[in-house]
């Protein structure tokens, strides 16, 4: 077949491309240091922020490289969830069954810490559950192997390197041992998986002993939980919000969690209770969510369901934290197990 000077260029510039492309990766490939030497490097840099030897010595000792958490990162969903299929995978009835049993148990103890920090207690045991079933599903990788891992393996090294430095912190701080150090596959921490710089910012010693226990102390667990809330913003004189039904012609360019009007202005555009009736007559500053499309639920998010986007930048996250809080409050629940 005779090749026209385009067609020949064409062909030759795909050519070059890729061996351009081969040639850079395998660069990088030589560039790469091994694992170990990239883990005295840290140490170095550990040691120049200020942390002791001590701590250093035994925070990476066993440190290892974690194939699994690279994979668990590059993971990609199987097929496309859509908040009918993910809600009652996130919140089925046996998690909202032991939401209630929970709250009830620790009844004195969250009424207490909510009360102090403004949060309504249903909302952090929601959260405990969407995190981690209330405690039962922390992670079993060391916090120090995974971070290590995954600055490691460089798609986002700044990112992580920064985490590890934290939680070297929170070891130099002595809220833990390094053996029992233990987390997420990326680095997520105790009963409510604070990664170590929300960690430092938010977790709270709510029983004066000197540790910042959110794997094992209900009291840290659940007012560390209530200060992240509290210090971005929650309100407790509000909920999170309610499901809702827009008009046929709704503009879906008004959507989203940044597009703030009040509810009279989204009555006046045609956005109706779930029910068909008028929206509530208050004062108060809303978003239109939709998470999948318009044919999918819609809500109406106030500002604590912008707080719970800020502990996880995920609608599903949100709306399944919001679902569930809502399951632990009708029925009512009003007193403490006998």
């Amino acid at each position: 077949m005779k090749l026209t000077n385009n067609v020949f260029k064409y062909l030759f510039s795909i050519t070059l491309s890729s061996v351009l492309i081969i040639q850079s990766a395998n660069a990088e490939e030589q560039e790469k240091v091994p694992f170990d030497t990239y883990v005295q490097q840290l140490k170095a840099e550990a040691t120049e922020k200020g942390i002791s030897e001590k701590t250093i010595t035994e925070a990476f000792t066993n440190v290892k490289f974690l194939q699994r958490s690279v994979k668990a990162d590059k993971a990609q969903p199987e097929f496309k969830l859509t908040l009918d299929t993910y809600i009652p995978r996130a919140v089925p009835e046996w998690k909202i069954k032991k939401a209630r049993e929970q709250y009830k148990k620790h009844y004195v103890l969250l009424h207490k810490i909510g009360k102090e920090y403004g949060v309504q207690p249903r909302f952090i045991v929601a959260l405990w559950g969407i995190e981690t079933n209330f405690g039962s599903l922390t992670g079993g990788q060391n916090i120090i192997s995974a971070l290590t891992t995954m600055a490691y393996e460089g798609r986002r090294e700044a990112l992580f390197k920064k985490q590890l430095f934290a939680a070297l912190t929170i070891l130099e701080q002595g809220h833990i041992t390094a053996d029992k150090f233990i987390g997420s596959w990326a680095g997520a921490m105790g009963q409510v998986q604070f990664m170590p710089t929300s960690y430092l910012n938010y977790a709270v010693d709510y029983d004066g002993d000197g540790k910042k226990d959110i794997w094992n102390n209900y009291g840290d667990v659940f007012a560390s939980a209530a200060n992240y809330l509290k210090t971005e913003g929650w309100d407790a004189s509000q909920t999170w919000g309610r499901q809702v039904i827009l008009p046929k012609d709704f503009d879906t360019e008004l959507a989203g969690i940044k597009q703030q009007k009040t509810l009279q202005e989204w009555q006046d555009l045609g956005v109706r209770r779930f029910n068909g009736t008028d929206l509530p007559n208050v004062d108060m500053m809303a978003s239109i969510v939709i998470p999948d499309d318009k044919n999918g639920r819609t809500y109406l998010a106030y500002n604590n369901y912008k707080v719970l986007m800020h502990w996880n930048r995920s609608y599903y996250f949100a709306t399944a934290v919001s679902h569930l809080s809502e399951r632990i409050r009708y029925p009512q629940i009003n007193a403490p197990i006998e």
